[in-house]
């Protein structure tokens, strides 16, 4: 067995325990080891006969985050993200001009990984559209899934060549990190793909992530067909709004199979309480990203809703291209005004929050179980942390400061085990460099 590194904070936030005062986690063959009261751990590891390496750090240590929702290759397409839109055909016309320009795919994602590690992050959900970029996550050693997009595919170019093109990049994808293929959106593919991918991606024991609820066209209205859409033989949804129908897009893909424990989607803002008990019912978490809304121009997502009827929720900063910064905290803390803003009164409000942005971010990608599992600190799990530059007081008012203002406040950031980025205060304080 190889050295054992004891990691104290004057709060450790395990996420599926309370938080613990003058907290410690042990970590070995980047593995937790243990997890307790700082003296507690200590004294297990010397009647196991363990020395241990101690690393004490004065602030606040939690999980790594994980960022549930991105497209790193877009690291270079600020310029979009720092624009104000009035809605999504606006953003799209602004995106589209820059995205055609000559870009460094593989160079733009490697920068926006680093940003990632920088901000805490230790997983990430990242939507590959040019093959250049599909390697981010692979060589920035962050865990996490890597998504092969599918957009503008109708149905008789997909049964000519679109299967096969798509499988061949699924296929192409290095791993670790886990793969899987998203297709972009209920308006941007027919019906044919949105059929055929849940099983491409179900055969190979992968996973599936599409934006759903980001515009506004997706939204229910009222119609005045009775009779089945799935017996008219529609093409696409935009078939589907052409005969008249108002069925939501979220009741859509539900019935294409899209849906399931294996699916996590994005945004989630144009939902009704109907689309919100059918992601409950599949098992389907939402990544909500409230800063990209608010560039694009869009609605609010209904946080409060979300919270109050128990869905499974993770947390995605979007891209740079509809975002100001890739720190999940800067977005964790827009839901937590967006919540209360909406009349979310509880006082779980931080906590719940916090496990959004970590154990709910790795629930989304199913990182939550089995023997690489991550997203929150319990004995076996994956040794990723965020150490974060915070005074400790009051246990509710530092989780509460740590939600609301932690955004640029990470010092350092662990991937299984290793120090991955050590920032100067953390390097002062502790001797450890990355």
């Amino acid at each position: 067995m190889t050295g054992v590194t004891l990691y104290s904070a004057a709060l450790v936030v395990p996420v599926t325990a309370p938080p613990i005062v003058d907290g410690a986690i042990a970590v070995q063959d980047g593995r937790i080891l243990h997890v307790g009261e700082r003296r507690w751990v200590a004294g297990s590891l010397a009647e196991r006969g363990l020395d241990a390496h101690h690393v004490h750090w004065p602030g606040v240590l939690t999980p790594g985050l994980v960022n549930a929702h991105t497209h790193l290759q877009y690291t270079g397409m600020a310029e979009v993200g720092s624009g104000s839109y009035q809605g999504f055909r606006d953003w799209v016309a602004a995106f589209n001009p820059v995205y055609a320009q000559p870009h460094d795919w593989a160079l733009d994602s490697a920068a926006g990984a680093r940003m990632m590690l920088e901000a805490g992050t230790t997983a990430v959900a990242d939507i590959v559209t040019d093959l250049e970029a599909m390697r981010a996550l692979h060589d920035a050693g962050l865990h996490g899934i890597t998504y092969w997009e599918v957009i503008d595919w109708t149905n008789e170019a997909w049964v000519e060549r679109g299967r096969a093109q798509v499988e061949a990049a699924l296929d192409a994808l290095p791993s670790p990190p886990g793969t899987g293929l998203s297709p972009h959106a209920p308006y941007s593919l027919e019906i044919a793909p949105l059929l055929e991918i849940p099983d491409i991606v179900r055969e190979r024991g992968s996973r599936i992530h599409i934006h759903l609820g980001e515009s506004a066209i997706e939204r229910e209205f009222a119609h005045a067909s009775t009779e089945p859409w799935q017996l008219r033989g529609l093409a696409s949804l935009h078939d589907l709004r052409q005969a008249g129908y108002g069925t939501s897009a979220t009741d859509y893909v539900d019935h294409l199979g899209v849906l399931g424990p294996d699916c996590h989607i994005a945004h989630g803002v144009y939902m009704t309480e109907k689309d919100r008990a059918i992601l409950r019912a599949r098992g389907t978490s939402v990544a909500l990203c409230p800063r990209s809304n608010a560039v694009i121009g869009l609605d609010e997502p209904p946080v409060a809703a979300y919270l109050d009827e128990g869905s499974p929720i993770a947390v995605g900063t979007d891209s740079l291209s509809s975002a100001p910064s890739l720190d999940l905290m800067d977005d964790v803390a827009e839901l937590h005004r967006i919540a209360r803003a909406q009349g979310y009164a509880k006082d779980d409000l931080a906590e719940r929050l916090l496990s959004a942005a970590t154990l709910g971010g790795a629930h989304a990608m199913g990182l939550d179980v089995g023997p690489d599992r991550t997203g929150y600190l319990a004995v076996g799990a994956r040794a990723d942390l965020a150490f974060f530059d915070l005074p400790v007081t009051d246990v509710a008012e530092t989780l509460a400061t740590l939600v609301t203002a932690g955004a640029g406040r990470a010092a350092a950031t662990v991937v299984s085990g290793q120090v991955r980025v050590a920032r100067p205060s953390f390097t002062e304080h502790t001797g450890v460099t990355s």
